[in-house]
């Protein structure tokens, strides 16, 4: 099945395209993991990123072999108002409902600098189950979002496993260096969480029966991203000048 695959030319414009698109779709996850991540002990946050982002990758997995339960969570389940419900809905509008309120709780965190307030000792443990079963919850609204935009994308299931694990195991080798980066750069955090912030509204929307186009959000994203880059930039720039002055 792998040889076809790689002898047959749509095929590997299919599997390009879903990697492209499973990589993009991630990027959301792997913000929300590295923030996650960035609250446990040192020693325990690579950990807990591998076991986050490896969780993803078994749901996305389990989720295609019951690829044809996921094609019907699109089927409504029930009406309100104006409003068709598809179990897909529910799990969107759950999932950005948690999203924007742990968002919320994490700008809440930095503007108090409770960081500097954490007594260590006590969280350790404790912190590490709840970092993970944070992450497994929206590891699963990722995961369905993920799985039915692969559908829709082709038919082959080999196709949809291969991009599944090759945009994972991307996720896995850029988790550290971007984590590392974020609690490094407090102002990026605040970024990061106003990502998030957009993403679990976008999530409320669609599960609303609003679609936003995505290109709109990772437009907006990048833009915010850029901007960030240059006030890095001159932050740096600013601090080699300073010992000559």
């Amino acid at each position: 099945m792998f040889l076809e695959i790689l002898t047959d030319p749509t095929s590997i414009v299919a599997l390009l395209t879903l990697i492209v698109m499973e990589i993009v779709l991630g990027i959301d996850n792997l913000i929300f993991v590295s923030i996650l991540s960035n609250r446990l002990p040192e020693h325990q946050r690579k950990t807990g990123r591998l076991i986050g982002i490896g969780l993803a990758m078994v749901l996305r997995l389990v989720l295609l072999s019951l690829i044809a339960i996921i094609v019907t969570l699109t089927e409504p389940v029930f009406s309100f108002q104006d409003f068709d419900f598809s179990w897909r809905d529910l799990i969107m509008l759950a999932g950005g409902l948690f999203l924007v309120w742990k968002a919320t709780t994490e700008v809440h965190h930095h503007m108090q600098g409770a960081e500097e307030a954490e007594d260590e000792g006590q969280v350790k443990v404790s912190s590490f189950a709840a970092v993970i079963v944070q992450i497994l919850l929206l590891d699963i609204v990722f995961s369905v979002d993920s799985i039915i935009t692969a559908v829709g994308m082709t038919d082959e299931i080999a196709i949809m496993v291969i991009a599944v694990v090759v945009s994972v195991g991307i996720m896995m080798v850029a988790a550290n260096p971007l984590s590392e980066f974020i609690s490094k750069n407090p102002t990026v955090v605040m970024l990061a969480l106003g990502f998030l912030l957009m993403i679990g509204m976008t999530l409320i929307a669609e599960g609303l029966g609003f679609h936003v186009p995505k290109g709109y959000i990772y437009a907006a994203m990048a833009f915010s991203a850029g901007v960030e880059t240059l006030n890095l930039l001159a932050r740096k720039n600013r601090r080699k000048r300073k010992p000559a002055s």
